[in-house]
């Protein structure tokens, strides 16, 4: 198991701890801060996915009118984790 913690910016949430399974695919995502039941519903929906599949999935979604959501960090963060791989 991978363990992945990512400072996220410009969201309200402020960090995301990520779980990567031997297996290559999501296993647990928690988010501190935000919207926590919607947090809770995309950490459930990633669970079990591959990363790629979530980044195509999640990356360039914006919060109103910020540059980026809680989301695209996920994406980003699970970017960053496959390119330390």
């Amino acid at each position: 198991m991978k363990s992945i913690v990512f400072p996220t910016e410009g969201t309200c949430s402020k960090i995301i701890e990520i779980n990567i399974a031997d297996d290559g695919t999501v296993d647990s995502v928690a988010f501190q801060g935000g919207c926590h039941g919607n947090l809770q519903g995309i950490a459930a929906l990633v669970r079990g996915r591959r990363p790629e599949e979530v980044i195509a999935t999640l990356k360039g979604i914006r919060c109103r009118d910020k540059a980026t959501s809680c989301p695209d960090q996920l994406a980003r963060a699970l970017e960053k984790a496959l390119q330390n791989n």
